[in-house]
């Protein structure tokens, strides 16, 4: 695409930045679009009002007078009822359910009241394992040779990495779908360099066609009174903070026996250091409040939180820290990256050796280490404790980071298609 492009289409599934990470990566995608001076139009499906500021923004109604939607219902009402759960069932048969094929039908409708066709090209944006907007462009060929899809994480859930064996219902019509989707649009986006390569192993299309589109900061202003949620703020201490949602294959207490060891090796570390862990962590909950018991300096806030709660405090914390699973290969760029890069604060990567993290952040860096290496962490945070002794406003500064997740870099590759 050369510099004469005006128009873009994104239609994504969601905008809610406080429901999904998802959200907020999509959200990212379409300011960076808008600082770049490009006319941006936006479809969602969030079910709620949301604006965009300096784009045409509009909310996709479900469609009800149709079958898939009556049988969405039916469903609903006789396992309500029944009290039987035939999703699965119904899921092996159909690849999809009722209510995700009635959605990418209302997308697609969405689509095509706009005069699709004045686009320069059409980005499609998803969330979690769904990828309705991908689904219903598949619907209009017309637009294929416009369609950029973005493909932020593996699809579908039997082709993610070792430790995540997940095996959804109709996973064969799920497979050919996205192989679909990576024949038909024209351009594909990926994160990260290795998604584009495990994907690439799967659909061979992605090869030729995928960018790298690194997710994108969501910039908003750190608030000055966090009201309710003042009391995960800690002035004056030293403050580790892990903000996201820590699923069943990202088990936290390597880091929290790290955190109890430096303690035991830094005696007087005890008075001015915090461990604060925020965000869902329902497979982890127990065995997290059982270690806050006999380790006050543990603090857990095990629900959701705002996002602009969370973006002020990493900004304020000593140290942001990100976990992934223990693997050979961990091929995502968690959509929390770039807000850490640019909070400006060391970041404890716990991350494989062939991540997307530790290739980003470089092999000399000094805080990156096995997720489930209780030695090496606590030396690092030891370490990170002793630089944060020294100097309270020790910073990452890593101008390199913010240039490749800046809109300069965003635009070279928009431009590039």
């Amino acid at each position: 695409m050369d510099s004469k492009l005006k128009k873009i289409l994104v239609v994504a599934e969601t905008l809610d930045v406080n429901a999904s990470s998802g959200a907020k990566a999509n959200l990212g995608f379409i300011n960076s679009l808008v600082s770049c001076n490009y006319s941006v139009t936006v479809l969602h499906y969030t079910r709620k009002k949301v604006t965009v500021d300096k784009t045409d923004c509009f909310d996709i109604r479900e469609r009800k007078a149709n079958v898939n939607y009556i049988l969405s219902r039916s469903q609903r009402v006789f396992q309500r009822i029944t009290k039987i759960n035939i999703s699965k069932p119904l899921e092996r048969i159909f690849g999809h359910s009722f209510v995700f094929l009635n959605d990418s039908k209302s997308i697609s409708k969405a689509v095509l009241k706009t005069n699709p066709l004045t686009y320069d090209l059409i980005i499609t944006l998803s969330q979690g394992a769904s990828f309705r907007p991908h689904h219903a462009l598949l619907r209009t060929p017309q637009l294929y040779n416009k369609w950029l899809a973005y493909v932020h994480d593996p699809y579908p859930f039997h082709l993610y990495p070792e430790p995540y064996s997940w095996e959804e219902a109709g996973y064969k019509q799920k497979e050919n779908f996205f192989s679909k989707v990576s024949e038909s649009a024209k351009y594909s986006a990926f994160p990260s360099q290795l998604l584009k390569e495990w994907m690439s192993q799967f659909f061979p299309n992605f090869k030729s066609s995928g960018l790298i589109i690194p997710h994108q900061q969501l910039k908003i202003d750190v608030i000055k009174d966090l009201e309710e949620y003042n009391g995960l703020f800690h002035d004056g201490k030293f403050t580790l903070l892990h903000a996201g949602y820590l699923m069943k294959q990202r088990p936290p207490f390597d880091l929290v026996n790290a955190f109890r060891k430096f303690l035991e090796n830094n005696p007087s570390a005890k008075e001015d250091s915090k461990l604060v862990l925020i965000g869902y962590a329902s497979y982890h909950r127990k065995g997290l409040e059982f270690e806050a018991q006999t380790l006050p300096q543990l603090q857990l806030h095990l629900k959701n939180v705002p996002f602009s709660v969370v973006n002020t405090l990493q900004n304020k914390a000593s140290v942001n820290i990100i976990i992934e699973s223990k693997a050979e290969i961990s091929p995502f760029l968690p959509g929390k990256f770039p807000h850490c890069v640019y909070a400006n604060k060391p970041i404890l990567a716990l991350s494989p050796k062939k991540s997307e993290v530790r290739h980003l952040l470089g092999a000399s860096y000094p805080y990156a280490c096995q997720v489930d290496d209780v030695e090496e962490i606590a030396e690092k945070i030891e370490l990170l404790y002793l630089n944060w002794l020294q100097n309270k406003e020790a910073n990452l500064n890593r101008p390199d980071l913010e240039h490749y997740l800046s809109t300069d870099y965003f635009k070279t590759i928009i431009e590039s298609v």
